[in-house]
């Protein structure tokens, strides 16, 4: 099971950051590589987001449940239906003296064990890019924004 993470430093309010990457809705509008993000259910410190990304030309679209820990400034997601066997992760934003270290974890499974070793490389370096945009996006709207 490929598993990333990324981590990026942010000129900006850690608390900011973290509230502005709760806002998922927003971020085709700042990550090229998203289509949309639509919110379908929003309760006490969650909600449930299909997202739709353009990978090569394809669409890769998943729904996910995203847990927000206010206090310790994470996001923890998990796919509940989508293109992938497996694809969770967590963002999380930590206070540093010159502003706010955001970590990037992505950890997925294809889930056809005789493709997945062909296609576990090629996959983790596309999902690796896309992460890679996803931080830098949130990273400059943080740097924006302060």
């Amino acid at each position: 099971m490929p598993y990333i993470e990324l981590t990026a430093f942010a000129r900006g309010e850690a608390g900011r950051a973290y509230e502005m990457a709760k806002k998922m809705e927003e971020y085709p509008k700042f990550m090229e590589n998203l289509e949309s993000v639509k919110v379908i259910e929003q309760g006490p410190g969650y909600t449930i987001t299909d997202w739709v990304a353009k990978v090569d030309g394809n669409d890769f679209k998943w729904q996910e449940k995203d847990v927000f820990d206010d206090e310790n400034m994470t996001i923890t997601y998990k796919q509940t239906a989508g293109d992938l066997k497996k694809f969770e992760g967590q963002w999380r934003f930590t206070k540093e003296p010159e502003g706010t270290r955001i970590t990037l974890t992505v950890d997925f499974e294809m889930g056809i064990p005789v493709l997945a070793v062909m296609l576990n490389p090629i996959l983790k370096k596309k999902v690796k890019s896309n992460s890679e945009a996803m931080l830098e996006g949130i990273k400059k709207q943080v740097e924006k924004n302060r």
